[in-house]
């Protein structure tokens, strides 16, 4: 007998019964409905006010020489039944524009403003139709997400200029800030309006490293591409390589072995440590606490050692598969890194309760860069941001992916939403995370790391996501012919987090940008791949 479809499905269906149709069950969890192009607003509304769904992601794609159109997927995550509904429309290509739905579901502004640059298709009436990913360099009427784009045929016929927002009113100045920075950090360009020293608003204007990821990635093999996903970021190597292979193996249903979905997990928490570690040390640098600086560098430093010895990687490069892992750890190293994490456990506790006491820290860190629930809620802002103004989503509990469901911890959150609670959340992360992986070097099976993935239908699709340092990092996957890839999607956590800085920064003073955008701790990288 087929299982029944959830009761919000059925809710969505009976509120729109001449505008949507069910279209199928994909990947175990996401539900299908093609939605009439002119109702996707109220249903997207709906959607987020009466079914508690929120946007997980959008996908474009260019489908014409499959079926003729451009479609559009929008992924609403509904976490109390731990499903996707997946909206889907077709776009004619001799009308390429669709209703945006970003003044009722304002998580949806830069995807429909990056679907406009790189595939063409209008979105109409969005309050900020301005150009996302392609700058002024760019030639007009340039898309390269189409599969017939030409990269050798680009002649440079630059569009008009990018103009930012003005402030209305007399007295306010603009402060420019980038895009080159000192240091190595990565290019940004922020403007600031100010009157005095106080930020009246605050415009980033990102995407100045384009590298074309996902292009690289249509027509590779998928051992090409998982290549590509463990550099889409330094910072999150693992837990990238984590959401593209969990993509392929749900569409192929393969049964990864439990020993490989052990060490995932642990190979996934030791990337959490290293990068929470870091961003504590970040956030005291933020201040001029050279104590906390230097020793939050000195810990992340020992876990980066520790991942080097178990994997051959500090950043955790090379060892995963579809599938499973590439080659095991043997028992006596996993030993050897319980006795040596429960050493840095001691240490990094020992370091937060100094930080938490020092009374100048904390009161530099209170009240600054507060970033309020409904922000939260409104932009789609995931992880250690979104739980430290009271957002409780963590996809290892929402939707447990690997060995997550079966694993007991508890998910950091605090209420304040300031630099302080941002501090404080990864403190207590940290914390877990060394819970974690204790817990599960105490209990790791035998058996093989591997499972071999056969031939898998062209054109079935999946998402596949982890729970990264940063925030929930999701993948998307439709295969082509003879196991390629025929498109890649990546949203990072950083995707997400970077238009809630500016709204975070209002109403502090320029000195505070800094120390708020180091509690944020997001990357460029992933951010344009």
């Amino acid at each position: 007998m087929a299982a029944k479809n959830p009761a919000v499905i059925g809710l969505l269906l009976q509120e729109f019964r001449q505008k949507t149709k069910f279209v199928g069950v994909k990947a175990g969890n996401e539900y299908y409905l093609e939605v009439a192009k002119e109702a996707l607003p109220e249903v997207s509304s709906y959607l987020i006010k009466h079914l508690r769904a929120s946007l997980a992601t959008m996908i474009g794609n260019d489908e014409r020489g499959i079926n003729g159109s451009f479609r559009l997927y929008y992924y609403f995550a509904v976490n109390f039944e731990e499903i996707f509904i997946v909206m889907t429309i077709a776009i004619n290509p001799t009308e390429p524009a669709f209703p945006s739905i970003t003044p009722s579901v304002p998580a949806a502004h830069w995807y429909e403003r990056e679907v406009q640059d790189m595939f063409g298709l209008k979105p109409v009436g969005h309050p900020d139709p301005r150009s996302l990913v392609l700058h002024h360099d760019w030639s007009q009427g340039t898309h390269p997400l189409r599969k017939d784009f030409d990269s050798d045929s680009l002649e440079k016929m630059p569009s008009p200029d990018y103009h930012f927002g003005e402030i209305k009113g007399s007295g306010p100045f603009y402060l420019p800030v980038g895009p080159i920075h000192a240091g190595i950090i990565e290019p940004g360009h922020f403007r600031f309006s100010v009157a005095g020293e106080t930020v009246l608003n605050l415009e980033a204007r990102l995407f100045y490293t384009h590298r074309g990821v996902e292009k690289l990635a249509e027509g590779s093999t998928l051992a090409g591409v998982l290549a590509l996903a463990e550099r889409t970021c330094g910072a999150c190597a693992f837990s990238h390589s984590v959401s593209f292979c969990h993509a392929i193996e749900r569409i192929g249903n393969v049964q990864i072995p439990d020993r490989a979905l052990s060490i995932r997990a642990i190979l996934l928490e030791m990337e959490r440590l290293y990068n929470h570690i870091g961003d504590v040390g970040n956030i005291c640098a933020g201040v001029g606490l050279a104590l906390g600086t230097s020793h939050g560098n000195r810990i992340k430093e020992a876990i980066l050692q520790l991942n080097q010895g178990l994997t051959g990687s500090r950043f955790l490069r090379g060892i995963n598969t579809i599938g499973g892992l590439k080659k095991d750890i043997a028992d006596q190293q996993l030993a050897s890194l319980d006795t040596q994490l429960k050493q840095l456990t001691e240490d990094f506790i020992d370091l937060a309760e100094v930080l938490l006491d020092h009374d100048s820290l904390i009161q530099r860190l209170r009240g600054t860069g507060r970033l309020s629930l409904v922000a939260v809620q409104d932009l789609g802002v995931v992880g250690p941001a979104a739980r430290a103004s009271g957002c409780t989503k963590d996809w290892r509990k929402d939707f447990p992916y690997g060995i997550y469901g079966q694993l007991d911890f508890e998910v950091a959150r605090e209420e304040a939403g300031d630099v302080l609670a941002r501090f404080k959340v990864r403190i207590n992360e940290a914390v877990t995370s060394f819970k974690i992986i204790s817990q599960l070097i105490c209990q790791i099976p035998t058996g093989p790391v591997v499972h071999p993935v056969g031939e898998l239908l062209p054109y079935q699709a999946a998402l596949g996501w982890s729970e990264s340092a940063r925030g929930s990092n999701l993948h998307w996957v439709m295969i082509g012919p003879n196991n390629t890839v025929y498109r890649y999607r990546i949203r990072s956590a950083s995707y997400c987090n970077w238009p809630a800085v500016p709204l975070a920064v209002q109403g502090n003073l320029v000195p505070d940008f800094p120390l708020i955008n180091k509690s944020f701790e997001l990357c460029y990288a992933c951010t344009d791949r």
